[in-house]
């Protein structure tokens, strides 16, 4: 587990700061009465949908915060089609529409066209920014150069370690490693003795940290297994090609949701007894966690992460708020198996979790 970080000041907002026009502030009642959790999920990135269009999963209607209307953009390294993203966002909007946020979203898979994107939304000067370290070594730069800027960034999701060093806020999200030891605790009550851990992005440091995670506290043997995620059928033949040489194989961990599924087909393709588990939760997951064909889950609850960081920069802009004193703020793991399936079916076909 990672040192705690020493709390540090909460960040000044930029009004203070930089030689921009001041900015009206709102009363301490204005402030309190939009702290309510009155967030709806699903709604446009400018925060323009209709409480009635909106999934009930996400929380009620309500007005959004009076307070100046900010700007604030979200980077991340999401691959085309990788559905975490989509629930990430939906988390992200909710905050923006209640806290009368335009909410700007753009991801890349690769390091250097994200940081790229995180130039753009500095170029644009918007009042805060949300960014994944998933590549920290092509975007650190970057990211320190919006701070300097003075425009705060929170990090998410990827790359915990990293955040303090760029000048970011706090880090949402959960510890890699940390989620990574509890998968290899459950594999040992589960009498598990072969795993793949299936890593779906090459260079992606917390997908790394889940399967170093997992060697760690697995008391069997752990080979990783390194898939295109963006080739859902060529990923799909990987793994199955890894279940018919190896035999011996008897659990197959994916650090996402989507590629859960295709173990399930790769392990079908064969003839594998293998036992699939995975990182991260959807619909999807929790219909074959009904059905008994994946044996557990990893929530690091990916609608939290998207909402907290939206909410924390329009609380540090308006009241110098920063969650968790500057440390990370953990939103996992915690693992879901067949048993959570009632609770979280509707959830999860809402988009929320």
């Amino acid at each position: 587990m990672r040192t705690p970080r020493t709390a540090r000041t909460p960040r000044i907002p930029r009004t203070a700061r930089t030689a921009r026009t001041p900015r009206t502030a709102r009363t301490a009642a204005v402030l309190l009465t939009a702290l309510a959790l009155t967030a709806a999920a699903g709604c446009s990135s400018s925060g323009g949908k209709d409480s009635e269009e909106q999934p009930s999963g996400g929380g009620g209607g309500g007005k959004p915060a009076t307070t100046e209307r900010l700007k604030i953009a979200m980077v991340t390294h999401s691959g085309e089609g990788d559905t975490f993203w989509d629930i990430v966002r939906r988390g992200a909007e909710a905050a923006a529409t209640k806290d009368n946020v335009e909410f700007l979203y753009a991801a890349d898979k690769e390091g250097k066209e994200q940081a790229q994107l995180v130039q753009t939304y500095i170029d644009q000067d918007v009042d805060g920014i949300v960014v994944t370290l998933a590549k920290p070594e092509a975007v650190r730069e970057v990211v320190k150069k919006a701070v300097a800027a003075g425009i705060p960034v929170v990090t998410i999701n990827s790359g915990g370690q990293f955040s303090q060093e760029v000048g970011a806020l706090s880090h949402i999200g959960q510890d890699e490693s940390v989620a990574g030891e509890a998968v290899g605790e459950e594999l040992n009550k589960r009498g598990r003795k072969k795993a793949v851990c299936v890593i779906h992005e090459q260079g992606n440091v917390s997908l790394e940290d889940r399967c170093a995670g997992v060697k760690k506290t697995f008391e069997g043997t752990v080979e990783n297994l390194n898939v295109d995620g963006t080739n859902m059928p060529a990923a799909t033949s990987s793994i199955e090609a890894k279940l018919q040489s190896g035999k011996d194989i008897d659990t197959v961990v994916t650090l996402g949701a989507p590629f859960a599924a295709a173990s399930v087909q790769a392990k079908d393709g064969a003839g594998s007894d293998a036992e699939i588990d995975t990182f991260d939760l959807n619909a999807e997951v929790v219909k074959r966690l009904k059905a008994k064909e994946i044996g557990f889950a990893v929530d690091q609850q990916p609608y939290l992460q998207g909402y907290l960081a939206v909410d924390e920069l329009w609380l540090n802009k308006t009241n110098l708020n920063v969650i968790g004193g500057g440390k990370p703020v953990l939103t996992g793991p915690a693992l879901v198996t067949e048993k959570d399936v009632p609770a979280l079916e509707k959830l999860t076909a809402d988009g929320t979790r």
